[in-house]
């Protein structure tokens, strides 16, 4: 490893990290930002996603050292100060350790599904466009071992930098793919065996009653609104029964719980 130091936040070589929130929203053609030491150690070892360069505060080198062996030798690491870093993300960056990585060609659902295990545990997003959420999920799914994660076309983009950083890398990890026709997607699954749940807190059965077959494929929806109508009436609902009173969880929260449910031993 030969660090590049970076003494000009107009550098060329960094020009992929200029104003980094800016650029969140303006999309960056193909790329995605990993933020922080779990993250970049996660995309260098995970080898689902190639990185295209490293940024880091000069002081930060050190401690990243043996994350930055699994790279391949020709990766580039520019390193900075903490002024110059600043201005070339256009804030201050605390964490001092960002990657470029490139998403390639993606996956299709019908691919993703084809190259599950027989028995497997997938998740399907509907509607949920929250960052943050989507980030929490991920990493829900990673903790409780599910295959895979499904979203529709109203989802954000699971490798957005903050759904990246909360996921604590999980979005790195966990293979996901994208489905236009709702409809479609659920004979798809139904075609491979998938048992399919509807969690909502109007769910027909208590979730400490479900259990699940060989293959299970877990729908989220968005809070306040939830899954489609058209869509509970089509799956088997589940519901987390609340205290008197109260009738919703956060959906990363409820994500939580039912994962744990549907993933543990024996069920």
């Amino acid at each position: 490893m030969n660090p590049i130091r970076i003494d000009d936040p107009q550098d060329p070589r960094v020009a992929a990290y200029l104003e980094i929130r800016e650029r969140d929203l303006a999309g960056r053609q193909g790329r995605f930002v990993a933020e922080g030491k779990v993250v970049l150690d996660l995309l260098l070892s995970a080898g689902r996603f190639a990185a295209e360069s490293v940024l880091v505060l000069e002081n930060r080198l050190a401690g990243i050292e043996e994350i930055l062996r699994k790279a391949p030798a020709e990766l580039p690491v520019y390193v900075a100060t903490s002024a110059v870093m600043d201005a070339i993300a256009g804030f201050h960056m605390h964490r001092g350790i960002l990657a470029m990585g490139r998403k390639g060609a993606p996956q299709s659902a019908e691919a993703l599904l084809d190259a599950l295990p027989a028995r497997a545990l997938v998740v399907v997003l509907v509607g949920i466009a929250n960052h943050d959420n989507v980030g929490s999920i991920f990493r829900n799914a990673a903790a409780f071992g599910a295959d895979a994660v499904l979203l529709d076309p109203t989802c954000c983009d699971p490798l957005y930098r903050k759904a990246i950083r909360v996921s604590v890398g999980a979005a790195l990890k966990i293979p996901f793919a994208s489905f236009t026709d709702t409809a479609g997607f659920t004979a798809m699954l139904a075609r491979r065996g998938f048992e399919q749940f509807a969690l909502s807190p109007r769910g027909r059965t208590d979730i400490r009653d479900a259990r699940r077959s060989e293959r299970l494929a877990l729908y989220l929806g968005t809070e306040g609104e939830g899954l489609p109508d058209s869509l509970l009436a089509r799956l088997h609902s589940v519901r987390i029964t609340m205290s008197e009173g109260f009738d919703s969880l956060n959906v990363a929260a409820a994500s939580a719980i039912a994962l744990h449910h549907f993933s543990a031993k024996g069920i």
